[in-house]
């Protein structure tokens, strides 16, 4: 990992273990990760501020339960365009960012463009989604896929 003035930062183990602390429970008090990874407050607190400093640990936040706040339908939706100009794919861009509805957005290799994870309180609230999408942006083709049931979500890398 290259920090911000080009310098390089190199990851030990016991920074894997100390990022391994905080995706497990960000929420942990510094005593407690010093404790876990054999190590004392201060030097923990150096690193995860160079780690921060780096880049390497991002914005920290909560994990909310989208079904117990009645979000309770996902839909991946795949979109093939046949619109490729840098105009559109701003606007295109954009209007994904814009709507809180899309909590991933990844452009694919292969025969589709983009993949979007769509989290919405039900069918009614992703077709209005959709068609606002649609009213912004010119797509070629879409497909919702609704997911039956969420097997396994995590953020964490496997470190």
């Amino acid at each position: 990992m290259t920090e911000k003035d080009g310098t390089e930062v190199r990851i030990d183990e016991t920074d894997r273990k100390i990022l391994f602390e905080l995706q497990r429970d960000a929420s942990q008090s510094l005593d407690d990760i010093a404790k876990n990874v054999g190590s004392s407050k201060t030097p923990v607190w150096n690193r995860i501020r160079k780690m921060r400093e780096a880049g390497i640990i991002g914005r920290q936040t909560v994990v909310l339960d989208a079904e117990a706040l009645g979000f309770e339908a996902c839909f991946f939706v795949l979109i093939r365009t046949s619109e490729h100009e840098a105009e559109w794919q701003r606007r295109f861009l954009k209007a994904l960012k814009e709507r809180p509805e899309v909590q991933e957005a990844h452009r694919l290799a292969g025969d589709i463009d983009y993949i979007l994870k769509v989290r919405v309180k039900n069918a009614r609230a992703y077709d209005a989604f959709y068609q606002a999408l649609i009213s912004e942006v010119k797509v070629h083709n879409v497909t919702a896929l609704l997911s039956m049931e969420e097997i396994k979500s995590t953020g964490d890398l496997p470190l």
